[in-house]
Parts: structure tokens; C-alpha cells; sequence
């Protein structure tokens, strides 16, 4: 028999995609689920958008974060297994069946996550790298994750209270990777299955893209230096990714430093770096090749090897900075 599944999606002022979502999510090939919208006291109109669907909805009296909507949503869910997407997220049609299948395989003190689909629902440059990258980074250690990402998390609901959910006092943003590693101190294991994704509708432009990507490394940062583990390859914060900060960071001052030395060596170490992070690299380049075509991954090399990896580590300093600030209120 088909286990009963409550998709939880926490919503946000999502009038722009809450639609697509529910129209997909109640597409699904898979019978045996119910749909829970905890509405985070949105004010743009799509609390008049939830209502054109089945779903229960739940809404909450203040604002208070995805994580208190996650965890409202999974107090109030009737199914066995929890499936935890986004308003921003478009479920494939057998997405639910995936789920299904996967977390039946499974022993019972285990999370199966999933992932996003290689390119993205809206199909804009910066949307399709950001889904690519993604994509791979989620889906290269599939039998040890570091995290579950909220995206397409699927857990037992006795599980995840066992757990005690989401923190709510917490960095925004990497809430599903301290809950991953707080249940694997608990003895759970972490599983991703590839086959189990769903779409993402970013809408990025240039300016989306890296003001998600400063945003994201600064609170990633703080929390790895909390966590003591600033160097683990971990999902999207990937040692790919830190080399290429690294890398591009010391070219930059090989660089600054040749302008009034003229010395070659230091180009010859700038070259050599810049050759060792396209090595480090090859495989996620090889996965913008796949996805796009050689054009796409042209530019998305580029990109993500200059101003991506700039504006990471921007993020990265602020990172440093807050946790460092957190730490002097701390201790007053």
C-alpha cells in the first residue's frame, strides 16, 4: 500500500509562483497525498491564490520564518511521510511516487532528499546556472550528504518530531543543513536520491543571482565557523566552489602585486592557479556542457569563475564579520 504523504509548503508573499506550484503538485501521478500551505502572513495576494486549490491552509498570526511554517505545517499533517518543497517549486509528475519508492527502501532512521532539475522552470541564463549548479552539487555524494535540502526533503513525521524540527532561532537559509546535521548526531542517516526533483522558478537576472549568491555565503559562513567546519564539501558550498574563491582571490592579488614588480613569476603562479581550479572544477563544467550545450557552459565557466566566485567571497568576509559579531553579543 501506498504511503500517505503531507507536502508542506511554507509560502511568503509567493503570488508570483504559488499557482505553478499547487497546479503541479496536484498534477502529481501519485493518489495517496494531501497538500498543507502554512501562509507566513503574506501581503501580496496570494493568500487569495491558495484558496483556487484542495489544500488545508494553515496561516500563521505573525511572521515568523520558514522554519515555524515548516514546523506548523508538519504539527498539523496527517501523513506518515512529510515531503518539504517551496512555494517556488514546481514538482515533476511523478516527483510524489519517487518519494514514495525511495523512502519505503529505506530503513526507518533515514531523510531522503532530493534535488533541482538541471535547468530551471524559467529558463533565463543565470536561472539554468544556478539550477546546473545546484543540481550537481547536491547529487555528488548520494549515500553520504552532507545536508537534506528543504527543497525536496522527505522524512517519517515521528521522525522529524524525534528530531524536534526546524530551529526556529536560527541563520535563515541553512535551517535544513543544521537539521541534517543535528539528525545525523542523532544516529539518522542521510540518503539523495537523483531521481527525485523538482523545478525551481528563480527568475534571476544578474543581479538576483549574486545578490543570492553574497546572502547565501554570508550565513553559510557563520555557520560553518559556528560549526567548525568551514572546509567540508557540503552541497552547494562546495570545496569546488571554495577553490574557485580561493583561487580567484589569489589571482587577484598575484595580479595587483605584477602591476608594479613586473614580476613574471607571479604570473606564471596566477596561470598555474587558474589551471589547478579548472582541474579541481572539470566535472561541474562538464555538467554546464550537458545541461546547455558549449555556449552555455562557456559562459557560465566565466561567470562562475570571476564574478560568482567574487561576490561568494564578499560573502564569505561578511560571514567572518557576523558570526564574529554574534560571538561579542554572546558574551556580554
Amino acid at each position: 500500500m501506498d504511503s500517505f504523504i503531507s507536502v508542506v509548503i511554507p509560502n511568503y508573499n509567493g503570488s508570483s509562483t504559488i499557482r505553478e506550484c499547487l497546479r503541479a503538485v496536484f498534477s502529481s501521478d501519485y493518489d495517496n497525498y494531501e497538500v498543507i500551505v502554512v501562509d507566513d502572513c503574506s501581503t501580496d495576494g496570494s493568500q487569495d491564490i491558495i484558496p483556487e486549490f484542495p489544500c488545508r491552509i494553515i496561516q500563521l498570526k505573525n511572521h515568523a520564518g520558514a522554519s515555524s511554517a515548516r514546523n506548523r505545517g508538519a504539527e498539523e499533517a496527517e501523513g506518515d511521510i512529510l515531503f518539504f518543497t517551496d512555494s517556488d517549486c514546481i514538482l515533476l509528475p511523478d516527483t510524489l511516487k519517487r518519494v514514495n519508492e525511495s523512502i519505503r527502501q529505506q530503513s526507518r532512521a533515514v531523510i531522503v532528499g532530493g534535488t533541482y532539475t538541471r535547468l530551471s522552470h524559467d529558463r533565463r541564463f543565470f536561472s539554468d546556472f544556478q539550477s546546473v549548479f545546484i543540481n550537481y552539487s547536491e547529487t555528488k555524494h548520494l549515500n553520504s550528504p552532507d545536508y537534506i535540502p528543504t527543497h525536496a526533503m522527505a522524512i517519517y513525521k515521528e521522525d522529524f518530531i524525534k528530531i524536534g524540527g526546524f530551529r526556529e532561532d536560527f541563520y535563515p537559509i541553512v535551517e535544513d543543513v543544521e537539521f541534517s546535521h543535528r539528525a545525523k548526531r542523532q544516529g539518522y542517516r542521510l540518503v539523495i536520491n537523483p531521481d527525485i526533483q523538482v523545478q525551481h522558478i528563480f527568475n534571476y537576472s544578474l543581479r538576483g543571482s549574486l545578490q543570492n549568491a553574497c546572502r547565501k555565503s554570508t550565513y553559510w559562513t557563520a555557520y560553518s565557523i559556528e560549526n567548525r567546519d568551514i572546509l567540508a564539501d557540503s552541497g552547494t558550498a562546495s570545496i569546488e566552489l571554495k577553490v574557485s574563491v580561493i583561487s580567484l582571490f589569489i589571482m587577484l592579488f598575484f595580479l595587483l602585486l605584477w602591476i608594479p614588480t613586473k614580476w613574471l613569476s607571479l604570473l606564471y603562479a596566477a596561470a598555474g592557479i587558474c589551471f589547478l581550479n579548472f582541474l579541481i572544477n572539470c566535472r561541474l563544467f562538464r555538467a554546464f556542457y550537458e545541461a546547455g550545450g558549449m555556449l552555455f557552459a562557456l559562459l557560465s565557466v566565466l561567470y562562475y569563475t570571476t564574478l560568482y566566485s567574487f561576490t561568494v567571497g564578499l560573502g564569505a568576509i561578511g560571514g567572518i564579520l557576523k558570526y564574529y559579531q554574534n560571538s561579542k553579543t554572546v558574551k556580554k
